[in-house]
C-alpha cells in the first residue's frame, strides 16, 4: 500500500511539474518576427493560478500577468524599432525561453492555391526563375511560417507549423507569392519581415468567413458541429487556420483566391466584403491593410465537363475590382499580364508577389510612387465612335504597346463584335468603333475566361477587364 501511494505521489508531482511549464501557440517559438513599434499581444497556458513573468531582452521589463484557473493568460509588450535578434523569457516558476526573435513588419498571406503554390511548383506546373531564386534565397532577417492544412467545425486556438529562416530548403517548400512580396519588403524597407501563410488550395471565400459572418449569405449554410468538414465547407478554414491567429499584432493581410468562387460572381463581392470585415472586427487590431490579386485570366473550358456551359470568369474580376470600392483600406493586384491560358497556376508568381509588396509600400509605407491599375470613369458615344475616358493615371494610358486586340462593342441587340480601338496620343482617352455596331451601346474589354491584357497605363500597370453594361451574366459558352 505505501509503496502504491508513492506511486501515485510520484505521478501527481509529475503531471503538475508538466502544467509548469509554460506553453504557447505555435507562431509564438523560435525564430519568429513581431510586429514593430506595436502594443504586441503574447497569450498562452502556464501554472492555473499562478504569477507568470514575462521579460523581453529588448527592454528588459518585467510584465506579470496571472495564469487562470484554467491556465490560460495574456498579457501585451511593447516592441521597439525594428532589430534584433532578441528573446524573451517566460518564468512561472519554469523558465522557458524564446531565441532568436525579430522585431520588424509580420504580414499574414491567405487565399487559395496560388497563394499555397509553392516557390518548387506544382507537379507539372512551375514558377518563373524559380531556381535561380532558390540558390539566392538565404536570408536570416527573412523568417517564413506555414500553416498546415485544417478545416474545423468549431473555432481553434491553435495551428501547427514552426518559424525558419529564409534559406533554399525552407523557401522551396513556401508559397512563391508570398515569398516574393516578402523580398520585396526586405529590399525595400532593409528591416526583419515575416511571412504567415495559411492557405490551401481550391478552397472558396466562404471557407474562410466565420460562421456569423456567413449568416447573412443563406447560399452558404455552416453545417452543425456533428458534420464532416471539408477545405470547402463554409467557415471550416476560418475556423481552422484564421480564428487561432486572432489577436495577434501584425502589419496587414495579402490574399489571392476567387478561383473557386468563379460560378458565383453575383455573390463575391458581398460575400468577400463581409469576410475581411469579420478578419477585422474579431481580430482586434483595428482596420488593417488588406491587399489582395484579382484572378488572372485563365480558359475554364478546360475544367468543364462535355455540353455544361463556361461560366465566364470576367464576372468574377469584376466582382473583385467593385469589393476595392467596398472594403476600405484595401487594394487589388490587376494580373491581366500574368494568366496563363492552359493553367490556372500562372508561372508569374513573382509579378503578383512583388505588386502586392508595391501596393503595401504605396500603401502602409508611405512610398510616393503610382501603383494604381487605370480605371474607366465613363463612356461617350459620338455617330458610330465610342469614346472612354480613364482615370487613375496621371501619366495617361500607354501608347507604346501597339495595337489593342481585346475591345468589343454591340449595339441594342446586344451582340457583340471586336472593334478597332486607338489610345490618343498624351490622353486618357480611346476611341473605338466597329463596322457591323452603328449605334453602340455597350463596350468590354478582355471581358471573357482568358485575354493576354494589352492596356496599361504609363507606370506599367494593366487595366482590368471591364464592361460598360450591366446586362445580366450568362455563360461564355458551350463547350464543344
Amino acid at each position: 500500500m505505501k509503496k502504491l501511494l508513492t506511486m501515485l505521489a510520484a505521478a501527481l508531482m509529475a503531471q503538475a511539474a508538466l502544467k509548469a511549464e509554460v506553453t504557447l501557440p505555435a507562431f509564438f517559438s523560435d525564430n519568429m518576427v513581431l510586429q514593430q513599434q506595436s502594443r504586441t499581444a503574447l497569450w498562452g497556458q502556464a501554472n492555473p493560478n499562478k504569477m507568470l513573468r514575462v521579460k523581453p531582452s529588448w527592454n528588459n521589463k518585467e510584465t506579470k500577468v496571472m495564469a487562470d484557473e484554467n491556465g490560460d493568460w495574456k498579457c501585451y509588450v511593447e516592441t521597439p524599432v525594428a532589430g534584433g535578434p532578441y528573446y524573451i523569457i517566460f518564468n512561472d516558476g519554469q523558465e522557458k525561453v524564446l531565441d532568436n526573435v525579430m522585431i520588424g513588419e509580420l504580414w499574414f498571406c491567405s487565399g487559395q492555391s496560388n497563394m499555397e503554390q509553392p516557390m518548387k511548383g506544382y507537379t507539372s506546373q512551375s514558377i518563373e526563375n524559380a531556381e535561380r531564386d532558390l540558390f539566392l534565397s538565404g536570408d536570416a532577417s527573412l523568417r517564413l511560417f506555414t500553416v498546415k492544412r485544417a478545416a474545423k467545425n468549431e473555432p481553434q486556438g491553435d495551428v501547427v507549423g514552426n518559424w525558419a529562416e529564409a534559406e533554399p530548403s525552407v523557401v522551396q517548400d513556401f508559397s512563391a507569392t508570398a515569398y516574393y512580396f516578402g523580398r520585396f519588403l526586405r529590399q525595400a524597407l532593409q528591416v526583419p519581415v515575416g511571412l504567415i501563410v495559411s492557405s490551401w488550395g481550391g478552397t472558396p471565400a466562404q471557407a474562410w468567413t466565420s460562421r456569423e459572418a456567413l449568416a447573412d449569405f443563406p447560399d452558404y449554410p455552416v453545417p452543425g458541429v456533428g458534420a464532416r468538414f471539408s477545405g470547402s465547407t463554409p467557415s471550416a478554414l476560418y475556423n481552422g487556420m484564421v480564428h487561432p491567429f486572432l489577436g495577434l499584432a501584425m502589419k496587414g493581410v495579402i490574399w489571392y483566391q476567387g478561383e473557386s468562387n468563379y460560378e458565383r460572381p453575383d455573390l463575391y463581392a458581398a460575400l468577400f466584403t463581409a469576410m475581411v470585415k469579420c478578419w477585422r472586427d474579431n481580430w482586434g487590431i483595428g482596420e488593417f491593410p488588406f491587399y489582395y490579386c484579382q484572378i488572372a485570366p485563365y480558359d475554364y473550358s478546360i475544367i468543364t465537363r462535355e455540353g455544361e456551359p463556361v461560366i465566364n470568369s470576367a464576372y468574377l474580376r469584376e466582382a473583385q475590382l467593385k469589393a476595392e470600392e467596398m472594403i476600405p483600406n484595401s487594394a487589388m493586384v490587376v494580373l491581366m499580364d500574368g494568366g496563363l491560358k492552359g493553367g490556372i497556376h500562372p508561372r508569374k508568381k513573382q509579378l503578383a508577389g512583388e505588386r502586392l509588396a508595391m501596393k503595401a509600400l504605396a500603401g502602409s509605407y508611405g512610398f510616393n510612387i503610382p501603383v494604381e491599375s487605370p480605371r474607366l470613369a465613363q463612356m461617350a458615344v459620338h455617330d458610330s465612335v465610342a469614346v472612354l475616358t480613364f482615370d487613375h493615371s496621371p501619366k495617361y494610358l500607354d501608347c507604346t504597346r501597339g495595337e489593342l486586340r481585346w475591345f468589343t462593342v454591340a449595339g441594342e441587340d446586344k451582340v457583340f463584335y471586336p472593334a478597332q480601338a486607338k489610345i490618343r496620343w498624351n490622353s486618357n482617352i480611346i476611341e473605338l468603333h466597329a463596322p457591323e455596331v452603328a449605334h453602340p451601346v455597350a463596350v468590354r474589354y478582355a471581358f471573357s475566361n482568358w485575354a493576354e491584357g494589352d492596356l496599361f497605363g504609363q507606370n506599367g500597370w494593366p487595366v482590368s477587364s471591364f464592361r460598360t453594361d450591366d446586362w445580366p451574366i450568362e455563360p461564355e459558352g458551350i463547350k464543344e
